[in-house]
């Protein structure tokens, strides 16, 4: 048995001025074939479970690349088609092979492709042929469209918000892939659009309840895997949002039917999923009410760096300095104040224009600070 398995990925927000390049890939993590640490990273787990399994059972494993950039801006067309080609390439030099493992975000865009990972597994699939397996893993919050499902016979997306189930859904995406490439499975794809976009923290009810009845669901009458898409919010494609796959052994009808059952409670649950949010100033005053010696975390979910936002929001800031209270603020974009401070000396006094987009992350905020 011989399995090809690369990763590629990125949560690409299309709102975000900064975009994505092949340096950002290069500086994040990167990795040519063979040379993947032994240690699995968020979206390159199916490779590394690979690794391992095939060590114990003695079957053939070609490590592909894997590349991940943070997330950010719009990627370079250049970017995208660089690392595709790359895994490509090798999957070439490869063939024939009876499987392939993918390791994709599921939201990664680039300039001429609003859907890379189903451009991918569709260029995968013209490879290596009709009757090879692909198993697919995605981060749950992806675009789970038409296309991909189209090329790929088992896609599984994780399951917990926070991610702490990569591995987990890894080694079921493994598993699936090889008891499909072995003929005891036949795997049947039903998906539904919730046409809905909501936050779903899995740590909390309603959502907490919802995934635990999803994995009892799993290995009875047929069914394979059930995954929930929570989408990506800050994209502007046209098939993101909430999506219910199931996945059964060749019983469609049913997958169906429990895809359309689940989907239905996941629209009922509208407006109750999200976990409530303050504005700044009720923020704020909350964290000054706080009488333990431990600090006070404040998040700003929509500015932020690790969804791919610049992290350039004053409104924090400005809550905080009207309100008198020490703090530590970051990340806070400056570019352009950050430059001009290397012509400075120790002691001089420099003066802070933050933030660079009034009109999306509140207005400017001058400020002034000695080296």
């Amino acid at each position: 048995m011989r399995i090809f398995a690369a990763s590629l990925a990125t949560e690409t927000n299309m709102f975000s001025p900064i975009p994505t390049s092949v340096d950002n890939f290069l500086d994040a993590f990167y990795a040519p074939p063979g040379e993947h640490p032994d240690r699995p990273s968020l979206c390159s787990a199916p490779l590394w479970v690979a690794r391992h399994r095939a060590q114990r059972e003695g079957w053939t494993l070609i490590e592909g690349s894997t590349a991940w950039a943070e997330p950010s801006g719009t990627c370079a067309q250049a970017a995208y088609e660089r690392f595709r080609d790359e895994i490509l390439a090798q999957i070439s030099a490869a063939l024939p092979l009876d499987g392939v493992l993918l390791g994709l975000h599921g939201a990664m865009v680039a300039h001429g492709y609003d859907d890379c990972e189903g451009d991918l597994i569709t260029r995968v699939r013209e490879l290596v042929g009709a009757r090879a397996i692909i198993g697919v893993e995605h981060d749950l919050h992806c675009h789970l469209t038409r296309q991909r499902l189209r090329g790929a016979d088992i896609l599984i997306t994780f399951k917990e918000f926070p991610h702490t189930d990569p591995v987990e859904r890894a080694e079921e995406v493994l598993e699936l892939t090889l008891q499909a490439i072995r003929g005891e499975i036949k795997p049947i794809q039903s998906v539904v659009d919730c046409r809905q976009i909501a936050s779903y923290p899995t740590s909390r009810e309603p959502m907490r309840s919802f995934v635990d009845k999803v994995q009892a669901l799993e290995g009875h009458n047929g069914v394979l895997s059930i995954s929930v898409a929570h989408g990506f919010p800050f994209a502007d494609v046209a098939e993101m949002g909430t999506r219910v796959l199931v996945i059964t052994d060749d019983n469609k009808a049913y997958g169906d039917q429990l895809a359309a059952e689940l989907a239905a409670e996941l629209v009922a649950m509208r407006g109750k999923s999200t976990p409530p949010f303050l504005t700044a100033p009720a923020a704020v005053a909350q964290a000054l009410q706080n009488t333990t010696d431990r600090p006070v975390v404040i998040a700003d979910p929509t500015d932020n760096p690790g969804g791919g936002a610049p992290g350039d929001s004053t409104h924090l800031l400005r809550e905080l300095l009207e309100q008198g209270e020490n703090a530590i603020l970051g990340p806070l974009s400056g570019i352009r104040s950050l430059c001009n401070s290397v012509t400075l000396r120790t002691g001089a006094r420099l003066q802070l224009r933050l933030a660079a987009r009034p009109l999306a992350s509140g207005q400017p905020l001058d400020a002034g600070s000695t080296l």
